[in-house]
């Protein structure tokens, strides 16, 4: 009676995550990434070059983005024509802009992105519980199977096609749901593994890294309680993220200047103001940049906004 219990609640959790991995619809940017009407105009008549950089610095002066091209350009979508916002790439199969994209899966036909990666989670882990329990259940007549202890009947073959395809699935879905669990504690996507973040001084593969319990939280949510069922729960709106940049963490040694660790020794120094204190837009002019910045951004015509300035290509 346990096992039929066990077997039925695995199989519905299993289907219900499967279920909504498939039919929740990839999230898109907020329409203030989208280029105005008079910006897109400004955008084709300016020939390709800085002068349409400074176009799109307009455009993102008060959006929530951290992150840039291999160039240090602002990240722009000509083919959606909006500023994508940080963690968020165009899927050539959807061909729409996805936030914090993950890849496009062919098994569920759909996108994995911010709105439904813990569904995917939960759909992975259930589908290898699942076949686990299979396994597990279909080993003893497995093993009468080669000890000839079943009548020789059909239904033998039907036992050993059983267990050989519950055993080949729970091998290949543990590599993959260990994988995704790795992903998870570090806070990255699959895209961001092949590519790592580019942000305003330099490129961080653990840009988005809070630390364990933080990462976790970001895709599960603070209520533990829906953690294992397959409902929304993660934090923040897809948009913005919070960066161990920017970000003063508790968890973390920071220096007596109030700057985290990691960015101590660098020439370019972030502030330490959290990413999102009520709701607030994340790239507004702050008098904690130092002062070797500060000094190499005085001269500049235009650019108000240090977050924003383009830097030279190397």
């Amino acid at each position: 009676v346990v096992c039929l219990v066990a077997y039925h609640i695995f199989f519905m959790l299993f289907i219900w995550s499967y279920w909504k991995t498939i039919f929740t619809l990839p999230m898109n940017p907020s329409k203030e990434f989208h280029l105005s009407y008079s910006d897109k105009e400004s955008l084709e008549r300016e020939p390709r070059g800085e002068s349409q950089q400074e176009v799109l610095r307009r455009a993102a002066k008060d959006l929530p983005i951290y992150t840039r091209t291999m160039s240090g350009a602002i990240r722009y979508c000509d083919r959606c024509h909006l500023v994508k916002p940080d963690r968020c790439h165009h899927c050539s199969v959807c061909d729409k802009c996805i936030l914090k994209m993950d890849h496009h899966c062919p098994w569920v036909n759909n996108c994995v992105g911010f709105s439904n990666y813990k569904f995917f989670l939960l759909f992975l882990a259930y589908s290898l519980l699942y076949c686990l329990f299979i396994a597990a259940t279909d080993l003893q007549y497995f093993i009468k199977f080669w000890t000839n202890g079943l009548p020789d009947t059909q239904a033998k073959f039907h036992i050993m096609f059983l267990f050989f395809a519950a055993a080949m699935f729970s091998v290949s879905l543990s590599s993959l749901f260990g994988y995704h669990c790795w992903l998870v504690s570090k806070n990255k996507s699959t895209l961001e593994v092949f590519r790592a973040p580019i942000f305003r001084h330099r490129t961080d593969k653990n840009g988005f890294s809070l630390g364990f319990s933080k990462n976790l939280r970001q895709v599960f949510g603070d209520e533990k309680k829906y953690w294992l069922l397959p409902v929304f729960s993660s934090l923040g709106d897809g948009c913005s993220f919070p960066t161990c940049l920017v970000n003063q963490d508790p968890e973390q040694a920071s220096t007596p200047g109030g700057l985290n660790s990691t960015s101590k020794n660098e020439n370019h120094l972030f502030p330490a103001k959290p990413l999102r204190d009520s709701q607030s837009h994340l790239l507004t002019d702050t008098p904690s940049w130092s002062e070797t910045t500060a000094k190499a951004e005085k001269g500049k015509v235009g650019m108000s906004n240090p977050a924003l300035t383009m830097e030279n290509e190397t």
